[in-house]
């Protein structure tokens, strides 16, 4: 057998030591020397005799499926006076670094299709080594105050068992991959040469297993000898391992008969109310009394009888309480059915049939087999205990985004005109003092569609380096038409965006200046870069790792990041390697997601960073907005370290220890709303959501994660033009809220509702039309003070002008139909939205 090399890698800070004979395997711990030899009676107590294992008993530390580890299971017992069973998992790893000799002996308990007597062939071994490292442990099953149990399902191919310990702790969740396992997929006897082969062991065809029972089961029935397990009626799937009289009457509390339903239905009117189905198609309970027996119901120890029956409560009552299960239930089976179909056609496996599937069935998956939100339902993402106002919430939507998305193509479809003028959608109760004051509708000015290229980028400069157009055009023109996602324009424009290369400058002078900053950027580095007394200080220790528990989970999908170093021997090859891993100790990498170049790259940034600015430090979420730098710059880091020094520049109140910056940004997004959109407004003022926490991610990381990668760095680059305002992500949002408006008005009530709402819409917002109603209502709010203060300054005018209150009637319409507007008190935050440029 040969076994999955993911996790070859052994601990090398314990060693095992293994004697086998005929009859016994002794599985033993070397001590050292420090150690000194144990006494006779504690080398004695020392030994457990193990009474069951099974292979191939995963723990996920993360949700990658490459750093799932793989173990065995076993079931010992600790030889003494007094008996103690234990409860084990033991990773291969500890197996492996004694080679084959030893795990076969190992293996060959797991071998036996039945328990033996514990007088025959004994295998003992020593306590396993409770490292957290390798997540190994051993528990006595007095410890255990639960097991959850989890069959596989359709949606999960392995089940699962959790441990919840008497102290309320919860040792890792153990996944039985029974499609591996030896005893689960070999015949229930073996043959001497079938115990033997090829080391590691490999998985064995699935279709070789003969038994329906999976390993979790098979683990159940061998502890049950040895201790107590009662099964919870409360909750089928969790198991009480020697329960107390408390847990017996808490949990054997009986909830429903096994003919509770069918005795309601029988009992309520539903089956003999005027219902316009025929008899026949109409629902009949599944299991009919004999015709003299009476329904005993309501004297029946069942809760639901108890509750749905009780002597006060009408027919017409209970019929309602029927009707609502019944309904309830079949909500629940589609559901499932449903979220079932899915998890089926979403396999690889089901790739080549998909094509040929009816449409409504098709749209469970899409081309790449991965699971989509097919209907509108779905795309919606209502989840199974979703409110029905976020539900219809939902559904409003998307039925409003299929419907403007077909307006447009229907538009686009017809024969253009120079007469037909497009119109701007209204800006919500805004529209009210357009129509008053007879401002006029803004337009947006983005044009997508026709971005920033090479060739246009070449245009702008001089054979010397110098540029022909102004620092202000150029960022006009990123701001309007964007940067083209081809080739590495980015890479170069970025740099001038930001402010890390000047702009008004030859080239030779911006090539001089740069390799000052590359300098700069090499004598930070130093200060921790091979310095052991500053690379292992406490301090720089705890930032290290939370830097690299960061930058471990951070844009993953993107190449650059999504590989991992290649399992070698000669790690230590590098004399400077220590240095160029930020994990303040090696074991801490098995506990996370792998590492590899790009990615420890990205983390000595950020810890450069850390010393630039020593005030600050590192603040989680700044590796979200260092990842896209890193991609777009290819891996530059000098490059990549300025323009994020650029970017904390401009969002350092972002991260404030007091969370000072992000208060005030909230309240200035409030008083905006206030001003342009009141009855919005009013609405979180009776929801309770004017704390706007479900905006707080979108201002934080500058919706790094509302917004699918490419379209993120097109966002982040109109962001940085300040063309508008310093703080036009305050219109985005702004711009996202009102897209959605009339849904938060209509159906959501409450404040978890509407934080809900908002928090899942990641990665559903269309960025385009969201950039171009920001600009809009930029413009609109840019017109509403200038108008605001210029009537101010005519009602100042005219207090002191008794002429210009007598005026005619020519102007008294527009003045009397502007007094009835009450003009908003504009704060200096909301003010400070006009400014731009830094």
């Amino acid at each position: 057998m040969r076994m999955s090399e993911n996790h070859r890698a052994c601990d090398s800070d314990g060693s095992l030591s293994i004697i086998s004979s005929d009859s016994m395997v002794e599985i033993q711990r070397t001590q050292s020397e420090s150690s000194g030899s144990l006494s006779p009676s504690a080398e004695e107590e020392s030994k457990y005799r193990l009474l069951y294992s099974k292979s191939r008993v995963y723990v996920n530390p993360t949700a990658y499926a490459r750093d799932n580890i793989p173990g065995f299971v076993a079931l010992v017992k600790r030889e003494a006076v007094n008996p103690t069973y234990l409860l084990a998992w033991i990773p291969e790893t500890l197996l492996c670094e004694k080679g084959t000799d030893e795990w076969d002996k190992f293996v060959r308990i797991e071998e036996k299709a039945m328990l033996d007597e514990e007088d025959e062939d004994a295998v003992l071994i020593d306590l396993p080594t409770q490292r957290p490292e390798s997540y190994a442990f051993s528990v006595p099953l007095t410890s255990i105050y639960s097991l959850l149990v989890h069959p596989p399902t359709l949606s999960s191919w392995h089940g699962t068992i959790g441990i919840n310990l008497i102290n309320s702790s919860t040792l890792p969740t153990l996944h039985f991959h029974d499609d591996e396992s030896f005893s689960m997929t070999l015949p229930s006897r073996y043959s001497k040469s079938s115990s033997t082969g090829a080391y590691p062991p490999t998985s064995l065809p699935s279709s070789s297993r003969t038994s329906n029972s999976w390993g979790g089961e098979d683990l159940l029935s061998r502890l049950r000898p040895y201790a107590h397990l009662l099964r919870s009626t409360l909750q089928p799937s969790l198991f009480i391992v020697d329960p107390s009289k408390a847990d017996i009457d808490t949990h054997t509390t009986q909830i429903f008969d096994d003919d509770a339903v069918d005795d309601i239905l029988a009992q309520s009117s539903y089956a003999s109310s005027h219902s316009p189905v025929p008899a026949h198609r109409r629902p009949r309970p599944l299991y009919s009394a004999p015709a003299n027996t009476s329904n005993q119901h309501p004297t029946r120890p069942s809760v639901l009888h108890r509750s749905l029956y009780p002597p006060s409560v009408s027919t017409t009552q209970s019929s309602s309480h029927a009707r609502m299960a019944l309904l309830q239930s079949f909500s629940n089976i589609t559901r499932a059915t449903r979220h079932a179909a899915q998890n089926i056609l979403s396999h690889p496996l089901a790739k080549p049939i998909v094509p040929h599937l009816p449409d409504p069935v098709k749209s469970l998956v899409n081309a790449n087999g991965d699971l989509e939100w097919g209907s509108w339902v779905e795309k919606g993402g209502v989840g199974e205990f979703e409110s029905a106002r976020v539900y219809l919430a939902r559904w409003a939507r998307i039925v409003a985004e299929e419907g403007d998305r077909a307006r447009k193509r229907e538009a686009q479809a017809l024969p253009s005109s120079s007469d037909v003028v497009e119109e701007i959608s209204p800006l919500g109760v805004f529209e009210l003092l357009h129509s008053t004051i007879n401002l006029p509708s803004p337009k947006t000015s983005r044009d997508p569609a026709h971005p920033i290229d090479e060739a246009l980028w070449a245009k702008w400069f001089d054979k010397d380096g110098r540029p022909t157009v102004r620092l202000e055009e150029m960022k006009c023109q990123v701001f309007r038409r964007g940067i083209t996602p081809y080739g590495n324009l980015r890479k170069k424009m970025w740099p001038f965006i930001l402010g890390v290369h000047e702009w008004d400058i030859t080239g030779s002078e911006r090539e001089a200046k740069w390799e000052e900053k590359r300098k700069r950027y090499c004598e930070i580095k130093d200060e921790w870069c091979g310095v052991p007394e500053v690379f292992d200080r406490p301090d720089v220790l705890e930032e290290r790792h939370r830097i690299d528990v960061d930058c471990r989970r951070t844009d993953r999908t993107q190449p650059l990041f999504s590989t991992s170093y290649e399992d070698t021997a000669d790690n230590g090859s590098n004399g400077d390697r220590r240095y160029t891993t930020i994990s303040p100790q090696m074991s801490d990498i098995g506990a996370q997601s792998p590492s590899n170049e790009h990615i420890d790259r990205l983390a000595g940034i950020l810890l450069t960073y850390n010393f630039y600015n020593k005030e600050l430090g590192y603040v989680q979420g700044m590796s979200d907005l260092c990842a896209p730098l890193y991609v777009v710059m290819g891996s530059d880091e000098e490059l990549t370290f300025w323009c994020f020094v650029e970017v904390m520049n401009r969002m350092i109140q972002n991260f404030l220890r007091d969370q000072s910056g992000m208060k005030k940004q909230l309240s200035t997004l409030q008083e905006l709303i206030s001003v342009m959109d009141p009855d919005l407004y009013r609405h979180l003022e009776k929801t309770d959501g004017l704390n706007l926490f479900f905006c707080f991610r979108w201002i934080l990381i500058a919706f790094k994660r509302e917004f699918p990668f490419d379209d993120v760095l097109r966002l982040w680059e109109v962001l940085w033009t300040d063309y508008y305002s310093n703080e036009f992500v305050i219109f985005v949002a702004l711009a996202i809220l009102e897209s959605h408006r009339d849904m938060i008005l209509r159906y959501l009530v409450e404040f978890d509702e509407i934080l809900k709402y908002c928090n899942e819409l990641s990665m559903t917002i269309e960025l385009d039309s969201t950039l171009a109603q920001a600009e809009v209502l930029f413009l609109s709010f840019a017109q509403l003070v200038a108008d605001i203060d210029r009537r101010r300054a005519e009602e100042a005018t005219d207090s002191t002008s008794s002429v210009l209150r007598r005026r005619g009637t020519s102007s008294s319409e527009g003045m009397a139909s502007l007094s009835k507007v009450a003009m908003p008190t504009l704060s200096d935050n909301l003010r400070d939205l006009l400014k731009t440029g830094r």
